[in-house]
Protein backbone atom coordinates (compact mmCIF):
# COMPACT_ATOMS: atom_id res chain seq x y z
CA UNK A 1 0.00 0.00 0.00
CA UNK A 2 2.98 2.42 0.63
CA UNK A 3 4.91 1.72 -2.43
CA UNK A 4 1.24 2.52 -4.19
CA UNK A 5 0.83 5.69 -2.48
CA UNK A 6 4.42 6.71 -3.26
CA UNK A 7 3.50 5.80 -6.91
CA UNK A 8 0.11 7.47 -7.17
CA UNK A 9 2.38 10.99 -5.11
CA UNK A 10 5.16 10.87 -8.18
CA UNK A 11 2.33 10.26 -11.00
CA UNK A 12 0.08 13.33 -9.40
CA UNK A 13 3.18 15.38 -9.45
CA UNK A 14 4.44 14.81 -12.94
CA UNK A 15 0.93 15.27 -13.81
CA UNK A 16 0.71 19.07 -12.87
CA UNK A 17 4.28 19.93 -13.50
CA UNK A 18 3.20 18.99 -17.41
CA UNK A 19 0.15 20.61 -16.98
CA UNK A 20 2.17 23.97 -15.75
CA UNK A 21 4.23 23.63 -18.10
CA UNK A 22 1.75 23.43 -21.76
CA UNK A 23 0.27 26.12 -19.59
CA UNK A 24 2.78 28.43 -19.08
CA UNK A 25 4.42 27.31 -22.58
CA UNK A 26 0.65 28.09 -24.05
CA UNK A 27 0.40 32.11 -22.81
CA UNK A 28 4.25 32.50 -23.24
CA UNK A 29 3.81 35.20 -25.63
CA UNK A 30 0.74 36.59 -23.84
CA UNK A 31 2.91 36.88 -20.58
CA UNK A 32 5.51 38.47 -22.54
CA UNK A 33 2.92 41.26 -23.92
CA UNK A 34 1.25 41.51 -20.21
CA UNK A 35 4.23 41.73 -18.21
CA UNK A 36 5.58 44.32 -20.80
CA UNK A 37 2.05 46.57 -21.24
CA UNK A 38 2.67 46.35 -17.24
CA UNK A 39 5.45 47.90 -17.45
CA UNK A 40 4.91 50.27 -20.28
CA UNK A 41 1.97 51.64 -18.08
CA UNK A 42 4.56 52.76 -15.36
CA UNK A 43 6.92 54.44 -17.70
CA UNK A 44 9.10 51.90 -17.46
CA UNK A 45 10.52 52.26 -20.95
CA UNK A 46 13.83 50.44 -20.78
CA UNK A 47 12.28 47.40 -18.63
CA UNK A 48 9.22 47.22 -20.80
CA UNK A 49 11.72 46.78 -24.17
CA UNK A 50 12.70 43.26 -24.09
CA UNK A 51 9.07 41.86 -23.25
CA UNK A 52 7.51 43.91 -25.57
CA UNK A 53 10.06 42.58 -28.59
CA UNK A 54 9.39 38.84 -27.21
CA UNK A 55 6.06 39.85 -27.55
CA UNK A 56 5.81 40.74 -31.07
CA UNK A 57 8.63 38.28 -31.93
CA UNK A 58 5.83 35.32 -30.53
CA UNK A 59 3.33 37.03 -32.66
CA UNK A 60 3.68 39.35 -35.62
CA UNK A 61 0.14 40.39 -35.96
CA UNK A 62 -0.16 41.58 -32.03
CA UNK A 63 -1.02 45.14 -33.48
CA UNK A 64 -0.87 46.80 -29.52
CA UNK A 65 2.42 45.26 -28.82
CA UNK A 66 3.67 47.01 -31.97
CA UNK A 67 2.35 50.21 -31.06
CA UNK A 68 3.66 50.05 -27.77
CA UNK A 69 6.73 49.01 -29.05
CA UNK A 70 7.14 51.88 -31.39
CA UNK A 71 6.24 54.31 -28.35
CA UNK A 72 8.89 52.78 -26.31
CA UNK A 73 11.37 53.14 -29.09
CA UNK A 74 10.56 56.88 -29.37
CA UNK A 75 10.53 57.34 -25.58
CA UNK A 76 14.23 55.56 -25.64
CA UNK A 77 15.57 57.89 -28.74
CA UNK A 78 15.65 54.91 -31.10
CA UNK A 79 13.31 56.70 -33.64
CA UNK A 80 14.28 54.50 -36.43
CA UNK A 81 13.45 51.69 -34.90
CA UNK A 82 9.88 53.38 -34.07
CA UNK A 83 8.98 53.88 -37.31
CA UNK A 84 10.60 50.16 -38.58
CA UNK A 85 7.63 49.24 -35.94
CA UNK A 86 4.93 51.62 -36.85
CA UNK A 87 5.53 50.83 -40.37
CA UNK A 88 5.47 46.69 -40.60
CA UNK A 89 1.73 47.09 -37.88
CA UNK A 90 -0.19 50.00 -40.23
CA UNK A 91 -1.11 47.49 -42.57
CA UNK A 92 -2.67 45.47 -40.14
CA UNK A 93 -3.45 48.38 -37.37
CA UNK A 94 -7.56 48.52 -37.41
CA UNK A 95 -9.24 50.00 -34.51
CA UNK A 96 -5.50 51.30 -33.82
CA UNK A 97 -4.59 52.59 -37.67
CA UNK A 98 -5.26 56.12 -36.30
CA UNK A 99 -3.07 56.21 -33.46
CA UNK A 100 -0.33 54.17 -35.47
CA UNK A 101 -0.52 56.43 -38.17
CA UNK A 102 -0.26 59.87 -35.84
CA UNK A 103 2.82 58.40 -33.63
CA UNK A 104 4.40 57.23 -36.97
CA UNK A 105 3.51 61.06 -38.09
CA UNK A 106 5.81 62.36 -34.66
CA UNK A 107 8.50 60.06 -35.53
CA UNK A 108 8.75 61.48 -38.91
CA UNK A 109 8.39 65.14 -37.55
CA UNK A 110 11.09 64.38 -34.57
CA UNK A 111 13.46 63.41 -38.02
CA UNK A 112 12.78 66.84 -39.24
CA UNK A 113 10.85 64.56 -42.54
CA UNK A 114 7.93 67.18 -42.77
CA UNK A 115 6.62 65.76 -46.09
CA UNK A 116 6.35 62.06 -44.50
CA UNK A 117 5.04 63.87 -41.00
CA UNK A 118 2.15 65.61 -42.76
CA UNK A 119 1.44 62.13 -44.96
CA UNK A 120 0.90 59.92 -41.98
CA UNK A 121 -1.34 62.94 -39.86
CA UNK A 122 -3.59 63.30 -42.78
CA UNK A 123 -4.05 58.98 -42.46
CA UNK A 124 -4.88 59.32 -38.91
CA UNK A 125 -7.16 62.13 -39.61
CA UNK A 126 -8.80 60.21 -43.00
CA UNK A 127 -9.10 57.30 -40.44
CA UNK A 128 -10.40 59.27 -37.67
CA UNK A 129 -12.03 62.49 -38.43
CA UNK A 130 -12.07 63.62 -34.93
CA UNK A 131 -8.48 62.63 -33.73
CA UNK A 132 -7.72 66.08 -32.67
CA UNK A 133 -3.85 65.98 -32.20
CA UNK A 134 -3.02 64.88 -35.28
CA UNK A 135 -4.96 68.61 -36.75
CA UNK A 136 -2.35 70.22 -34.42
CA UNK A 137 0.38 68.24 -35.26
CA UNK A 138 -0.44 68.24 -38.64
CA UNK A 139 -1.05 72.37 -38.29
CA UNK A 140 2.47 72.63 -36.71
CA UNK A 141 4.55 70.66 -39.53
CA UNK A 142 2.40 72.54 -42.29
CA UNK A 143 3.71 75.99 -40.91
CA UNK A 144 7.08 74.58 -40.74
CA UNK A 145 6.48 74.12 -44.71
CA UNK A 146 5.01 77.24 -45.44
CA UNK A 147 1.35 76.06 -45.88
CA UNK A 148 -0.02 78.99 -43.45
CA UNK A 149 -3.41 79.06 -45.42
CA UNK A 150 -3.76 75.04 -44.38
CA UNK A 151 -2.09 75.39 -41.36
CA UNK A 152 -4.85 77.71 -40.09
CA UNK A 153 -7.36 76.03 -40.79
CA UNK A 154 -6.27 73.20 -39.12
CA UNK A 155 -5.50 74.77 -35.80
CA UNK A 156 -9.12 75.82 -36.06
CA UNK A 157 -10.41 72.75 -36.53
CA UNK A 158 -8.66 71.37 -33.43
CA UNK A 159 -9.96 74.06 -31.39
CA UNK A 160 -12.98 73.04 -32.43
CA UNK A 161 -12.79 69.53 -31.17
CA UNK A 162 -10.79 70.63 -28.26
CA UNK A 163 -12.30 74.21 -26.72
CA UNK A 164 -10.66 73.86 -23.87
CA UNK A 165 -7.90 72.86 -24.65
CA UNK A 166 -5.26 74.41 -22.54
CA UNK A 167 -2.91 75.39 -25.84
CA UNK A 168 -5.75 77.44 -27.07
CA UNK A 169 -4.23 81.01 -26.08
CA UNK A 170 -1.28 80.50 -28.03
CA UNK A 171 -2.77 78.91 -30.78
CA UNK A 172 -5.13 81.62 -31.18
CA UNK A 173 -1.99 84.00 -30.59
CA UNK A 174 -0.34 82.07 -33.68
CA UNK A 175 -3.13 82.26 -35.57
CA UNK A 176 -3.78 85.66 -35.12
CA UNK A 177 -0.41 85.85 -36.79
CA UNK A 178 -1.18 84.22 -39.28
CA UNK A 179 -3.91 86.10 -40.21
CA UNK A 180 -2.20 89.38 -39.45
CA UNK A 181 0.60 87.71 -42.26
CA UNK A 182 -2.37 86.85 -44.87
CA UNK A 183 -3.63 90.85 -44.46
CA UNK A 184 0.04 91.91 -45.11
CA UNK A 185 0.05 89.77 -48.06
CA UNK A 186 -2.97 91.27 -49.53
CA UNK A 187 -2.01 94.87 -49.09
CA UNK A 188 1.37 94.03 -50.49
CA UNK A 189 -0.74 92.42 -53.26
CA UNK A 190 -3.00 95.19 -53.96
CA UNK A 191 -0.14 97.80 -53.20
CA UNK A 192 1.56 95.95 -55.73
CA UNK A 193 -1.16 95.75 -58.55
CA UNK A 194 -1.80 99.72 -57.78
CA UNK A 195 1.76 100.87 -58.46
CA UNK A 196 1.37 97.94 -61.74
CA UNK A 197 -1.12 100.01 -63.45
CA UNK A 198 -0.25 103.07 -62.24
CA UNK A 199 3.15 102.14 -64.25
CA UNK A 200 1.23 101.16 -67.03
CA UNK A 201 -1.09 104.02 -67.45
CA UNK A 202 2.24 106.35 -67.53
CA UNK A 203 3.85 103.88 -70.16
CA UNK A 204 0.09 104.20 -71.74
CA UNK A 205 0.49 108.03 -71.74
CA UNK A 206 4.04 108.13 -73.08
CA UNK A 207 3.08 106.18 -75.80
CA UNK A 208 0.16 108.12 -76.49
CA UNK A 209 2.27 111.51 -76.19
CA UNK A 210 4.91 109.73 -78.57
CA UNK A 211 2.63 108.66 -81.08
CA UNK A 212 0.88 111.87 -81.14
CA UNK A 213 4.18 113.76 -81.77
CA UNK A 214 4.90 111.55 -84.43
CA UNK A 215 1.59 112.20 -86.45
CA UNK A 216 2.18 115.71 -85.97
CA UNK A 217 5.43 115.80 -87.67
CA UNK A 218 4.59 113.48 -90.55
CA UNK A 219 1.55 116.38 -91.06
CA UNK A 220 3.56 118.68 -91.38
CA UNK A 221 6.13 116.75 -93.66
CA UNK A 222 3.01 116.29 -95.94
CA UNK A 223 2.53 120.39 -95.88
CA UNK A 224 6.04 120.77 -96.82
CA UNK A 225 6.31 118.46 -99.74
CA UNK A 226 2.92 119.86 -101.12
CA UNK A 227 4.42 123.32 -101.15
CA UNK A 228 7.75 122.05 -102.99
CA UNK A 229 6.02 120.83 -106.08
CA UNK A 230 5.11 124.50 -106.88
CA UNK A 231 8.57 125.85 -106.97
CA UNK A 232 10.17 126.15 -110.67
CA UNK A 233 13.46 124.50 -111.81
CA UNK A 234 16.01 126.79 -113.01
CA UNK A 235 17.59 125.88 -116.63
CA UNK A 236 19.90 128.51 -116.80
CA UNK A 237 23.69 128.95 -116.10
CA UNK A 238 23.90 129.96 -112.62
CA UNK A 239 27.42 132.27 -112.45
CA UNK A 240 28.59 134.31 -110.13
CA UNK A 241 29.40 138.15 -111.35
Amino acid sequence: MKTGAAGRGRLFFTVVFAAAFLCAAGVYGQSNFSRGEELFMLNKPGEALAFLENAVADDPAHVRAFLYLGIVYQQLGRVDEAIAAYRKILPRGGGETARIAYNLGNAYYSRGNIVFADQFYSQAIETDPACAPAYLNRANARVKNGSLREALSDYEMYLTLEPRSPKRPQIEKLAAFIREEFAAEERRRLLAEEAARAEAERKQRLLEEVSSSLQAAADESRGLSAGAEDVQGYEGEFELE
